[in-house]
């Protein structure tokens, strides 16, 4: 492996990767559940006293998923550092069965309480006619790396440490399940269907990851998860 490829020790190269969770959607309006919401008038508070705060940050790159309540999160954001989002549809939330738009919520959340309940290779399976945590776990993590790679930034294959990593700052406005998936990537934690619940984000949550000069290389450190200083305690939502 060339010399020009690994982490120097003489030179300290930070990447920041910041990774946003949307703000509060109208997930349920008049008991219809919808599958891409925007914003309700609190989400949209949310995503402009995070833009105040995340603005002052230098900041190379906003990436942005395609559904609607993540990049009516980005907006303010958008227009406090004038930076042209890139919307990457890789990063959209997992697909939830095509019926489910517009049902009954009752219906869907009795699906959540008892899903808990099955095995784990039924949790693979994700909801019937949806898309699988299998290939969710697919689309995100071939997403990062083909997105990283476009950037010169690849995985060693070993110990899942990174090579041509530079010092640009990268914001991301994603979702719970998106953000959860890329950080147990980037750290090299095993898969599992539920990584919702090991790195949980609340709306217009902050989690941060900083490259790590390791073995000859690079490594990534969580150095915040779903950090929510930019709200008041009463605009907290989960």
């Amino acid at each position: 492996m060339g010399a020009d490829v690994r982490a120097s020790t003489s030179v300290s190269i930070e990447m920041w990767l910041t990774l946003i969770r949307h703000a509060e959607p109208a997930y349920v309006v008049d008991g219809i559940s919808y599958t891409d919401p925007p914003l309700t008038e609190r989400g949209r508070e949310q995503a402009i006293l995070l833009a105040k705060r995340v603005s002052r940050w230098s900041i190379d790159e906003i990436w942005v998923s395609g559904m609607v309540r993540a990049q009516q999160t980005a907006e303010p954001l958008v227009e406090a550092t004038g930076i042209e989002p890139q919307v990457m549809e890789w990063l959209n939330e997992i697909r939830n069965p095509p019926e489910w738009d517009g049902s009954p919520a009752d219906e869907i959340e009795e699906f959540f309480a008892t899903s808990q309940n099955r095995s784990v290779e039924e949790m693979w399976e994700g909801a019937p006619g949806g898309e699988s945590f299998r290939d969710f776990h697919k689309r995100i993590h071939s997403g990062i790396e083909e997105t990283f790679a476009e950037r010169g930034i690849t995985q060693t294959g070993d110990h899942h440490l990174w090579q041509g990593v530079d010092d640009r700052r990268v914001v991301i406005v994603a979702h719970g399940g998106t953000n959860a998936l890329i950080i147990g990537k980037l750290l090299g934690v095993e898969p599992t269907p539920w990584e919702w619940d090991r790195f949980t984000h609340v709306h217009s949550g902050v989690s941060r990851l900083l490259s790590q000069p390791t073995a000859g290389y690079y490594s990534w450190s969580l150095r915040a998860l779903s950090d929510r200083s930019h709200l008041p305690p009463e605009m907290v939502t989960a």
